[in-house]
């Protein structure tokens, strides 16, 4: 890695696992003192790497630099060592300091008690995925801004929001009990879904960045399997449609950032190693008598990772999208069933399925519609390609549209 590269790439990874510690050891009401802690060691790394050279191990040094940091802030801030909690006041002698256990173990520990911490309901889905992207994943405000397209305003305040509702509520930074992680987990599960979703569905042009909230949102999922007590079927199953999903990402969008519909994007450019470990994942999550939405959603992303167009596969996608409806309803899972029915059943019984959405709001909903008309009423067909042209506001989709009715003319 070139030495421009290295102070932000260890920024990335090592910035949210030195913080995820020190919020652990401090508690909730400490996550600013974390931070700034965290920032001088990134501060002092920047002076003096630029002077003295990078040092022969720099994650070594950070710890190091962080370690005596937070030591030296222990020794000279006497209003914070009386709001220590009685847990750190506790766990060391009164003639020893503290220990900064930056240990993998610990690392990983901190980082699992973090996230049922930032995932918890008295934020919104929203506040949540803010939060979690600052402190567990090391985003900066501009790049959360960048993932939600809004500006740096809204979400710094959002994230501000998140913390004081957190210490409102008391909420403590700690090992999830088994009774925590059955009452939250599901909490979890969707934040993570979310923050998935937040990159693989964005309509920002920004690759880099949406490949990131992906690679994090897999990164903490997987750190859920790697505990054991959170290592629970639907861990495994999100996991698994995480990977299936990712596997695709290169193939869905060309050098201009316009979408490519899944039957013409080239196979070839499909991961075999995500698949893999999309099946691997999935074959993990069939234990148990719980089946959740994740093991449908993953299913049937499964399904889509087999590109020949036979009947087995759109039939199994239909059923998987039936159970899945039952089970929890959603719109937009509603509509992308239509798809795999117009497969099955013909597009005339799609577009009746179809129109009783009447999902107006939604540009996918018409480009389905323009799809599903295109061949059977092409002046409706493009009707509908205009509508979605008009509400959605991502520049590559409008050029997929006018492709589209460019096609039909």
């Amino acid at each position: 890695m070139e030495e421009s590269q290295l102070l932000p790439n260890l920024f990335r990874t090592e910035y949210r696992k030195i913080v995820s510690v020190l919020c652990y050891l401090f508690g909730i009401d400490n996550i600013e003192i974390a931070e700034d802690i965290t920032s001088d060691t990134f501060l002092a790394a920047t002076e003096t790497w630029s002077i003295k050279g990078i040092p022969d191990n720099p994650t070594a040094w950070l710890y190091t630099v962080a370690k005596n940091k937070t030591k030296n802030y222990l020794k000279r801030n006497a209003l914070f060592e009386q709001k220590l909690s009685v847990e750190i006041k506790h766990t060391a002698n009164k003639s020893e300091e503290i220990e900064i256990d930056l240990s993998n173990k610990n690392i990983n520990d901190s980082q699992l008690a973090m996230i049922f911490t930032v995932c918890n309901p008295v934020n919104s889905a929203e506040a949540q995925i803010a939060l979690a992207l600052n402190l567990l994943c090391g985003f900066g405000i501009q790049e959360i801004a960048d993932g939600f397209l809004t500006n740096k305003e809204v979400i710094y305040k959002r994230i501000n929001r998140a913390k004081e509702k957190l210490k409102e509520a008391n909420i403590k930074i700690e090992q999830p009990t088994i009774s925590e992680i059955t009452d939250r987990l599901e909490t979890v599960l969707t934040t993570l879904y979310l923050l998935f979703s937040e990159g693989y569905y964005s309509t920002s042009q920004n690759t880099i960045l949406r490949k990131d909230l992906c690679a994090e949102a897999m990164r903490l999922t997987f750190l859920l399997i790697e505990n054991p007590t959170t290592n629970l079927p639907a861990a495994n199953a999100l996991l698994s449609l995480m990977c299936f999903h990712s596997s695709r990402f290169d193939a869905r969008t060309n050098e201009n950032g316009e979408t490519i519909l899944y039957q013409d994007q080239d196979e070839t450019l499909w991961n075999q190693e995500l698949i893999e470990k999309g099946q691997y994942y999935l074959g993990q999550a069939s234990t148990g008598n719980t089946l959740s939405k994740y093991h449908l959603e993953a299913s049937i992303a499964y399904w889509h990772t087999q590109k020949e167009d036979t009947p087995e596969k759109w039939q199994n996608i239909l059923q998987l999208y039936n159970h899945l409806l039952f089970l929890e309803y959603s719109p937009i899972a509603a509509l992308n069933r239509t798809f795999a029915l117009a497969k099955t059943n013909g597009k005339k019984e799609a577009i009746i399925e179809a129109e009783k959405l009447n999902l107006t709001q939604n540009p996918f909903y018409y480009s389905l519609l323009g799809n599903l008309y295109t061949d059977i009423d092409n002046k409706k067909a493009i009707e509908n390609f205009e509508k979605a042209f008009q509400i959605t506001n991502s520049p590559a989709d409008k050029a997929t549209i006018i492709k589209n009715i460019n096609s039909i003319k």
